[in-house]
């Protein structure tokens, strides 16, 4: 991972006091291998780069990996205990370990391997706040295309529905800067 971009991230993160007080609830929960991904962090660095306030959030994604917990019920739980701390927000709580069987995929290991599966290079990050007060980010694909604001579908997505998402998403409208791709990114390992 590109270590200048993900000071940069970091950085951004940290003035944000909001997004602070949302990662130390997330915290809070004791999770295992337990990220906000997706808008959170996309839509941050967007509006960063556009020069905007913060763009409304449809949700909070939290991801976590473990195994012990198994069902949906475990994570509306766990949704239910964020709903009380912070009933402003809108929180959808996965766990990983089981959305494999759900996306038809082989068994995620952990939660980077997850996210490699998500639609967008761009949406395809997420970070948490350590025990230090220290921010950490996965990124399966790097930082560069969030950064350089281009929407570019993962590898491992269905081009289809990632075209029928960003059609729906209506994204350049919210950011005029975005460069939105149509065909999949070839990644090669070195």
């Amino acid at each position: 991972m590109n270590t200048s971009l993900k000071d940069e991230l970091v950085e951004i993160i940290e003035k944000d006091q909001w997004m602070i007080e949302v990662l130390k609830n997330i915290r809070n929960l004791n999770l295992k291998d337990c990220w906000i991904g997706a808008g959170f962090v996309r839509n941050k660095v967007w509006d960063h780069k556009h020069g905007k306030s913060r763009t409304n959030l449809n949700d909070i994604d939290i991801i976590y990996f473990d195994e012990s917990k198994k069902s949906k019920a475990d994570d509306l739980l766990i949704e239910d205990k964020l709903k009380k701390a912070n009933p402003t927000l809108n929180w959808s709580v996965k766990n990983q370990s089981r959305m494999n069987a759900r996306n038809g995929h082989k068994k995620y290991a952990n939660c980077i391997e997850a996210i490699s599966f998500w639609p967008e290079t761009a949406t395809s990050i997420a970070v948490r706040l350590n025990a230090r007060d220290k921010i950490e980010c996965i990124a399966p694909y790097g930082l560069e295309d969030l950064f350089d604001l281009l929407v570019i579908p993962t590898p491992k997505f269905d081009l289809e529905i990632y075209n029928a998402r960003i059609e729906k998403k209506e994204w350049s409208k919210k950011w005029d800067k975005l460069k939105i791709e149509r065909t999949a990114k070839m990644f090669f390992t070195k």
